[in-house]
């Protein structure tokens, strides 16, 4: 059984919608696609130069305050860059250091990791509450690690469309059928591969994505109707990346997400307003 929460809306607010960056800039390609040639760094370098400012832009013209989940080797190289979206008033998760996937690592490994993402936000004067594991992957240990840390929400796993809730691990057994620990006191604010904009729209090899955003909009556009139409007291979390969302034809689309959402009753804000809004 699921301990789910309710978000506590503003007054006339229907859904919370959150729109999340994953700052991923070079980590991403070095890390998690094992890729050094310059042609996919210069995919990360356009994220920072390019991407970031063209959302800073759009969030500013709506007056919209968001979340930028943030690895370590991304505050490392782009120091002013990560101030620039501090400065606007957007939050910041930790989101590794070089965007590890922690599916498999052993504690000690996954842990010092954890903390040398910390450092490196904590010279830009961040202290975040907030995590998502890169890839959305977590071992047996990451929740637990978070916890430690004094990291109060994450948004990594999939377990509700709508609703934040406290989430419990879940011990893999092949003979007997998997079994859940106890809730822990963190609270999962739920993501999903199809509100991501990178496996839909961003081209890596035979992975192909590269739909038109219209495509994408219909997606993102359903599922925020099914929100406003069959719950209440919800919310969705879209993800994105700067050197995806950021080129022409796709932050159109998000702009036209955005005033599709005001116009029908969304409130979109950061997960550490939706986080202070949870009551379970």
């Amino acid at each position: 059984m699921q301990y789910v929460g309710k978000v506590v809306l503003p007054e006339g607010k229907k859904v919370a919608v959150n729109l999340g960056f994953d700052f991923d800039a070079f980590s991403v390609w070095m890390e998690t696609f094992k890729q050094s040639s310059q042609a996919y760094m210069s995919r990360g370098e356009y994220g920072a130069e390019v991407g970031v400012p063209r959302i800073l832009d759009l969030l500013k013209k709506y007056d919209i305050e968001a979340s930028f989940c943030v690895p370590g080797h991304t505050a490392d190289s782009y120091p002013d860059i990560c101030k620039e979206i501090i400065k606007e008033g957007h939050e910041i998760l930790h989101h590794g250091y070089v965007h590890e996937d922690p599916t498999f690592l052993p504690i000690e490994e996954e842990e010092k990791i954890l903390v040398k993402g910390l450092e490196a936000l904590e010279k830009l004067g961040v202290k975040p509450i907030g995590y998502r594991s890169p890839g959305f992957d977590l071992s047996p240990n990451t929740l637990n690690l978070l916890e430690k840390h004094g990291i109060k929400y994450d948004s990594s796993l999939m377990g509700n469309d709508f609703y934040p809730y406290h989430p419990r691990v879940c011990e893999v057994n092949y003979d007997k059928g998997n079994v859940f620990g106890e809730p822990l006191s963190i609270v999962e604010m739920p993501v999903t591969w199809y509100l991501d904009d990178f496996p839909h729209l961003e081209f890596i090899g035979t992975r192909t994505g590269m739909k038109p955003p219209s495509q994408v909009f219909e997606i993102w556009k359903m599922y925020f109707d099914y929100a406003v139409e069959n719950t209440e007291n919800g919310m969705m979390v879209v993800t994105m990346h700067p050197q995806v969302i950021g080129r022409p034809h796709n932050i159109i689309m998000l702009e036209q997400f955005i005033n599709y959402v005001l116009e029908r009753g969304g409130w979109i804000t950061s997960l550490r307003n939706i986080y202070k809004s949870v009551e379970f």
